[in-house]
């Protein structure tokens, strides 16, 4: 590589580097203002947490439609793109004067994010072909760096209308604006290398395009009855039979299952997600015994920093254990570090989430990392795919059970030790994907409640919410013997390798 190509594909990875700062610092931000939200907008806990989770579904069906497609309408007009949807996206918020108009906002970014993610990361991965899981674990330090910038913004402003908050956002989508407008980008090396689109599609095969359906049709369904109350969801069979007929039709056209290796690195994912984003949103539960909220916000801030330090760093860490051994290494230290937070009161928290932060930063990071190196020939498809998995299988499926699992021993406790309180408390049963009806609480009613009695509630909620930790190192316990059978599969080839593509390289069915 030319000193000029090298330097201009460092130029690059900072404008996509930047556009992944942009999408998490409306995460950090959103999170620390959803309070103001509710209040301007008179939203009730539902309302808020259908605002919420539609900042995640969009996310997971840009990403997947647009990989499908970004060869074909280019790299720089997806950014182009996702740039005026962010900046369409942020001015809507700002004027919005009804829930409805927030919702449609909030889903707006989501897609702006999907569209990032979409071209970031095959455009990383052809840039640095030599160094994949090197550079893209940098790449994925902003979105850590862009998480405290958002809660560190946040608390600087302090009592500010959260509009001048909001306006905050404008800032990282700016700049990468301006950074990515005179790049040039390459063209992805399966591309270059003349693999067939049909090639591509055979990675994930119809096996892939199964799960991937099926999570997406499952999607779709809880958006209609986030915006419908009235819409009963289908039953799970419905889902799994487009689903079916999805990977069917794949199979066929591909004549291809999928690789071995990649189906199993894809139903990981949602274990993945589940035990670093999903384990996130609980943490604020867990600290909110021992720490004001502001301390709260501080060690949030504290744990992202450790992750964005870290990635920036994963070169030679990544050089010396191997991407798979790297995420062996990672998922031991995941599962110590949640058992530990299920055990840890008061400053030992800290300590504890020190270690599950060091357990988690290159779980992600470093899968996209091996999916790149091993399946070029699936481009973007591939690198894109076990995000979008990733973020649909901890919404649909991870968080709904572990919050489950949580509301039947609340509920449990509270009935068996405080029945007058739960006779008051007591919601309606909510349907869990896997586990039914599930009891739970009534959040509006818990307020209602004199302070004593919130007391009560909080105390018997608490140890749940620590148990819950105990509960998710399940999912890194799956996802090692996952990585173990890789890691030993390559170790029987002799060592890992990356998948290399020659530009001109000719696929079988082009």
């Amino acid at each position: 590589m030319s000193d000029s190509s090298e330097a201009e594909n460092k130029k690059l990875f900072w404008a996509c580097f930047i556009a992944l700062v942009a999408t998490s610092f409306v995460f950090g931000l959103r999170a620390n203002i959803i309070g103001n939200w509710q209040q301007d907008f008179g939203l009730s806990e539902a309302d808020k947490g259908t605002i919420l989770g539609v900042g995640l579904w969009p996310f997971a069906i840009s990403i997947i439609v647009f990989s499908l497609i970004i060869d074909y309408i280019g790299y720089k007009t997806t950014a182009f793109i996702a740039m005026g949807c962010h900046i369409a996206s942020l001015l809507l918020t700002l004027f919005a004067k009804t829930p409805s108009a927030l919702y449609w906002s909030v889903f707006l970014i989501a897609i702006a994010n999907g569209m990032v993610e979409a071209f970031i990361n095959p455009v990383v991965a052809t840039a640095f072909k030599k160094e994949k899981a090197k550079w893209l674990n940098i790449l994925h330090a902003g979105w850590p760096a862009g998480l405290a910038l958002g809660a560190l913004t946040s608390i600087a402003l302090g009592d500010a209308n959260w509009h001048v908050k909001y306006a905050m956002c404008f800032i990282p989508v700016v700049i990468y604006a301006v950074m990515i407008i005179p790049r040039k980008f390459p063209v992805n090396e399966r591309v270059a290398a003349n693999v067939s689109y049909r090639e591509m599609l055979g990675q994930v095969g119809g096996i892939g395009f199964f799960i991937i359906t099926w999570l997406l049709v499952l999607g779709v369904f809880q958006i209609v009855s986030s915006l419908n109350p009235d819409f009963a969801s289908p039953p799970l069979w419905v889902g799994a039979l487009i689903g079916v007929a999805a990977g069917i039709l794949a199979g066929l056209y591909t004549r291809s299952l999928g690789h071995w290796m990649f189906l199993l690195i894809l139903i990981t994912m949602g274990p993945l997600a589940t035990t670093e984003l999903g384990t996130d949103s609980w943490m604020p539960d867990l600290l909110g015994a021992d720490f004001t909220p502001a301390q709260a916000g501080w060690i949030f801030i504290y744990v992202s920093t450790i992750m964005t330090i870290l990635r920036f760093y994963a070169g030679p860490i990544v050089h010396k254990f191997s991407p798979i051994g790297l995420l062996v290494v990672s998922a031991i230290v995941a599962i110590l570090g949640l058992l530990f937070l299920s055990k840890a009161a008061a400053f030992m928290i800290i300590v504890a989430a020190t270690v599950y932060a060091f357990g988690k930063t290159f779980l992600w990071s470093t899968t996209l990392g091996l999916v790149s190196e091993q399946f070029p020939k699936g481009g973007a498809l591939t690198l894109n795919g076990v995000s979008a998995v990733g973020v649909l299988g901890m919404g649909i499926l991870g968080s709904p059970i572990m919050g489950g699992l949580q509301d039947k021993g609340i509920v449990a406790d509270l009935k068996e030790n405080h029945p007058a309180i739960h006779e008051k408390v007591s919601g309606a049963p909510k349907s869990v994907v896997f586990l039914g009806s599930t009891p739970s609480l009534d959040d509006d009613k818990v307020k209602a409640l004199s302070e004593e009695e919130q007391a009560t509630v909080t105390e018997v909620k608490y140890p749940h919410k620590k148990a819950a930790f105990y509960q998710v190192a399940a999912l890194p316990t799956f996802m090692l013997v996952c990585y173990l059978i890789i890691f030993f599969y390559f170790r029987s080839k002799g060592g890992y390798k990356p998948e290399e593509l020659e530009e001109g390289e000719v696929a079988a069915g082009h």
